[in-house]
């Protein structure tokens, strides 16, 4: 048979289609198997290469549980709030709206000319009323629940996009959009209390089935870490400086004081501060500079001495100075440190610019030298001298500190709360009312979807404020408590919002009365297996863990994780072998390949190209060979006689299920279609195959090759489609070789190989060998002296 893609594929995709047959059912009593893979931003640029494999993997495992009997939810839907398409909207002067219908077409048509098993019945868009009013209804209760504030603070500003960057959105200094310079400008911000479920996003981790490495990723994320918060009192003035420390043992060796330059204790005393000039200037110049900049360790150590107030070390009695310094941040821990220099690297290089004193206090280093970051005896260090161990030394420092009241045992977490809004158009409204009289009110629930209204010019103001603030018939409301004049809030919600609960609605995209049916959410959830890429495994998956452990809380979702299993996979190279962009020519876009080699081919390539979690380069030859492999699978039709099995290929076909049905659950694709291509060389070694063969291979590699499978189905008589075939089992017993093949040796060397029974005696083992022509040669003329037999392994025969 001719394998004509052209024509077999499209027939076969509107056949899938017609038929429904990759609808989910309502049939809760089928067991279920959910599989997510991550929806894309519908960007102008249309799909990639890379967004097939990152589909592809789930894409074959979701088709395999049809084929075991499952009721299967393999969705997708599209992300398309966002800056980007605001960016291009404005670029091109067209509206966002017609931009991301534009983009979402385009990615529909890629998809299905893939020939993805995906239930177009369930296809959500992150931007349509009937989903942005459940995205609003999860923010109303997050705000009605406390897990919601407001607060001006200093935030990373992309001049170019004219929108306030969270520190996971700047990362490098950079915004992530663009990829321009950011800097620091006062603003009001929207926060949520992601902090608050820090131990749960922690303890959770202990009950799912994660990557080892996304498993570290999250927990780094997080940062949780154990110490002390200690009080430090100052002179001149009734205060004290609040710091936290994770090693409040060396505090005998703390000879300085660093605190944010926007301390606000600078501020409440500037009037006894003899410096206060420097020290404003000096936090002038810090907020010209990003959070980045300002906390990178390789980097000149800058500061101001303030003149007036000291502090007095709770251990030692001793006054030391304090600096402020740009590396000391108001919004991580207190905003306020107690350095020891001996050891800490960056104490270390900054008590040294300043001829600040250094005082070991772990014995071990050479202080003169560097700061000794390592574990040692306690020395200089009163009640604590002597100590050996860390943990010790801790325990008693903090049961000082507890006895003086002046410190006690604290956590501290490294992630900081959700900065969660943008001064941007293209994003869901906040459903919050500001009222003179009431304050900030939320916008009633049986007003939402609050809709983003209809706007021709859409950019954002020169002072970054959201262009909904020109919209007077928007903002100017009635206050939903005390029905006085009121304003809208103007800011609209950032690209996650939209992401951090759409599993969710897919179990049932259609309700109108809640964001999905108690007894959908009861048989779909939790996702079963969600696969994505590793940028994700933070940032998103972090977020919607969060918005899922609130729903849970409050009683809206029945399971407390969102994802039994997460697993990942690697990027798709260049042929170059850097990663693909535009600029460098290296793209590689998908349709092209569907167009020359065929939808099967490119399935069959992005999984066989290499281990499915790794990086691998695109190469041109090797999306031949999988052409070469498929045209030899369709052919087999040309061979195919009769019923029954072919003695010779059984234990092959036995082999080769067991391997490919372990390997596909494993993700081990590559090493999957490689057992498909060594036994269709064993088929075609053989010269014949049977029809009841040719459907078992076909419904082996039918997940990987669909339209090519299920053609050869249908010319073989097959009832229904392939895809919803019962899937291929293996007899153990038939795995294991009848025959196998050993080594004969004379005096230790290799003479023959030969075959013989699994089961065969000593005796018939050695009278097999012995018959052999190469074997009869070698001992001709000479007499046997011993003969070895370890069985399944090696004949070894001594003769002299």
């Amino acid at each position: 048979m001719r394998y004509d893609f052209t024509n077999i594929e499209k027939k076969w995709q509107d056949k899938w289609d017609e038929a429904g047959i990759f609808k989910a059912t309502e049939d809760y009593s089928k067991p279920k198997f959910y599989g997510l893979v991550e929806f894309p931003y519908p960007s102008g640029a249309g799909m990639h290469v890379g967004h097939i494999k990152a589909y592809s993997g789930l894409e074959v495992i979701s088709r395999k549980r049809r084929m075991e009997g499952y009721n299967v939810l393999f969705p997708i839907g599209f992300d398309a709030y966002g800056l980007p398409t605001e960016n291009y909207a404005i670029k091109t002067n067209t509206h966002p709206r017609i931009v991301t219908d534009n983009n979402i077409a385009n990615f529909t048509n890629q998809l299905k000319r893939v020939g993805f098993s995906f239930d177009w019945s369930r296809v959500i868009d992150t931007t349509e009323e009937g989903y942005y009013k459940w995205t609003q209804w999860i923010f109303r209760k997050m705000f009605d629940e406390g897990l919601v504030f407001r607060a001006t603070t200093l935030v990373n500003y992309c001049p170019h996009c004219k929108v306030v960057l969270s520190n996971e959105d700047s990362q490098g200094g950079k915004c992530d959009i663009c990829h321009s310079d950011i800097i620091q400008k006062s603003k009001d911000v929207w926060y949520l209390r992601i902090t608050e479920y820090a131990d749960k996003l922690l303890q959770g981790l202990e009950k799912v089935d994660y990557l080892p490495n996304v498993k570290l990723q999250q927990q780094n994320w997080i940062g949780r870490s154990e110490g002390a918060f200690v009080n430090f009192a100052l002179t001149n003035c009734d205060e004290t400086l609040r710091i936290y420390t994770t090693r409040c043992d060396t505090m005998f060796g703390a000879t300085f004081m660093v605190i944010a330059p926007e301390h606000p204790i600078i501020e409440k005393y500037r009037d006894i501060i003899g410096n206060i000039d420097a020290l404003d200037a000096y936090k002038e110049e810090c907020a010209k500079k990003t959070e980045f900049e300002r906390t990178q360790l390789v980097k000149d150590k800058t500061g101001v001495c303030i003149d007036g107030i000291a502090a007095i070390n709770p251990a030692t009695g001793k006054e030391i100075p304090i600096y402020i310094s740009d590396y000391v941040m108001m919004g991580y821990g207190t905003g306020a440190i107690m350095a020891v220099p001996a050891h800490d690297d960056r104490d270390y290089d900054f008590a040294k610019k300043f001829g600040i004193e250094i005082i070991e206090v772990i014995k071990g280093g050479d202080i003169s030298k560097e700061a000794y970051v390592g574990d040692g005896e306690m020395v200089n260090s009163g009640f604590l001298n002597g100590i050996a161990t860390k943990k010790e030394a801790i325990a008693k420092m903090l049961e000082y500190l507890t006895e003086k009241g002046i410190g006690e045992k604290g956590i501290q977490y490294k992630m900081k709360d959700w900065a969660f809004n943008r001064q941007r158009y293209w994003g869901e409204p906040i459903p919050i009312v500001h009222c003179e009289k009431c304050g900030m009110v939320g916008v009633p629930y049986e007003e939402l979807p609050l809709r983003l209204p209809d706007m021709e010019n859409f950019e954002p103001g020169e002072g970054g404020e959201s262009p909904l603030a020109k919209v007077e018939s928007f903002v100017n409301c009635t206050c939903p408590k005390c029905g006085g004049p009121a304003k809208r809030e103007t800011d609209t919600m950032p690209q996650w919002a939209g992401s951090s609960w759409y599993f969710l609605r897919y179990c049932d995209p259609n309700n109108d009365t809640a964001l999905a049916s108690e007894e959908a959410l009861k048989y779909w959830m939790p996702v079963d297996w969600y696969n994505g890429g590793m940028e994700h495994v933070t940032r998103h998956m972090i977020y919607s863990r969060f918005w899922h452990h609130f729903l849970y809380d409050i009683g809206a979702v029945p399971v407390d994780e969102p994802y039994a299993k997460r697993t990942a996979q690697g990027l798709i190279l260049g042929p170059d072998g850097d990663k693909m962009s535009k600029s460098k020519g290296n793209v590689v876009d998908p349709l092209d390949v569907v167009n020359e080699f065929g939808a099967d081919v490119l399935r069959v390539y992005v999984l066989f190209m290499g281990d499915y979690a790794s990086a691998t380069p695109w190469s041109e030859n090797s999306v031949k060979g999988c052409k070469r492999f498929l045209d030899r699978v369709a052919n087999l039709m040309d061979m195919a006689k009769g019923t029954g099995v072919t003695q010779k290929l059984e234990s092959a076909f036995h082999k080769t299920i067991k391997k490919v049905t372990s390997d596909i659950e494993e993700m081990k694709f590559n090493t999957a279609i490689a057992a498909m291509m060594t036994l269709l060389n064993d088929i075609y070694e053989v010269g014949s195959i049977t029809c009841d063969e040719l459907k078992t291979f076909a419904k082996l590699l039918c997940p990987f090759a669909p339209h090519l499978c299920e053609e050869i189905w249908q010319q073989l008589g097959g009832e229904g489609f392939m895809s919803l075939a019962e899937w291929p089992t293996y007899d153990e017993a038939k795995t294991k070789d009848s025959e196998i093949e050993i080594a004969v040796q004379i005096c230790g060397k290799l003479k023959a190989t030969v075959w013989i029974n699994v089961d065969m005696t000593q005796d018939e083992a050695l009278a097999v060998a012995k018959a052999d022509e190469r074997v009869q040669q070698a001992l001709e003329g000479k007499q046997i002296v011993k003969e070895i037999y370890i069985p399944g392994k090696i004949i070894n025969i001594v003769a002299k």
